[in-house]
């Protein structure tokens, strides 16, 4: 029998509420600047109650996107090259990861030990330390300013062949056996046996991909040089002029909102998914 202990009860519910205040409150902050105008948000300190220019900034950022100061393509734009670059990295490294893992663990073939250490050695080598050879790579093949030259380069990702290879050891051999028994082949196991086990694994691991694809800055800094196709990372950063160049924080307030608005939905709406993912395993 548990204990209830009041005093306890409070302070546990104090601390969390103090943490979601600590967390929530540079968010309102964002809100309240975008709902207001140019010259409101500037002040110092800026107010804190919100104004009535909310919709019309976020309509303003959207159709237009940058202020008078800095020339960016509408955020309607920006938000479009992220959703698409996030979901073929998501989708890619999932795809291939799970084909990996499938074929480390259910073929026999020499070196295949090594091969899967090799492709767990590429986590000491992220992007961002071979990133001189691959920005070569892809400018020699002509991917500079294409959805293939922000996505492809990323789209390996030996943490998830891991993971998958990990929860295919734990199933049960007798499935294998049972579908070899019915005549099943190797796609046919890992279409009706495997992909339906792996579902929630696979849906955790798809949030995870999603929002690391969507906050990609250091990459497609390199490999996009035109407006049209600068991901919503490096419009904000543009949005904010350097020199004398008065920042209209209400814009960009507002164009943060709106960044925020894709991951935030993929979290709420899979979150139930993502919670069973990565604690039971549904064997």
């Amino acid at each position: 029998m548990i204990e209830r202990r009041p005093l306890l009860d409070f302070f546990s519910h104090l601390v969390l509420i103090l943490g979601v205040a600590f967390v929530a409150f540079p968010i309102y902050v964002a809100l309240v600047a975008s709902s207001q105008t140019a010259e409101q948000s500037a002040l110092a300190p800026m107010s804190l109650i919100p104004g009535d220019q909310l919709f019309h900034n976020l309509s303003a950022v959207l159709n237009s996107g940058a202020s008078g100061n800095v020339a960016t393509s509408p955020v309607a734009r920006m938000m479009w090259v992220s959703l698409v670059s996030a979901l073929l990295i998501a989708f890619g490294k999932i795809s291939i990861s799970m084909l990996s893992a499938f074929a480390l663990v259910y073929f026999r073939f020499p070196g295949r030990t090594l091969f899967f250490w090799m492709i767990f050695v590429t986590l000491m080598l992220p992007v961002e330390v071979r990133i001189s050879p691959t920005y070569k790579v892809v400018s020699d093949l002509s991917m500079l300013n294409s959805y293939a030259g922000l996505t492809v380069p990323l789209i390996a990702s030996a943490t998830a062949t891991f993971l998958f290879r990990q929860f295919f050891l734990t199933a049960p051999e007798e499935l294998a056996e049972a579908a070899r028994i019915d005549g099943a082949g190797p796609l046919r196991f890992f279409k009706d046996v495997l992909w339906p086990l792996s579902r929630t694994n696979l849906i955790a691991l798809f949030v995870i991909m999603f929002i690391y694809g969507w906050n990609q800055y250091l990459w497609p800094l390199l490999v996009s040089t035109e407006q049209s196709m600068y991901p919503i990372g490096i419009g904000i950063k543009r949005m904010i002029a350097g020199g004398d160049a008065a920042v209209e924080w209400n814009l960009v307030m507002a164009t943060l909102l709106l960044a925020m608005l894709p991951p935030g939905l993929v979290i709420v709406i899979m979150q139930k998914w993502f919670v069973k993912g990565l604690v039971d395993s549904e064997k």
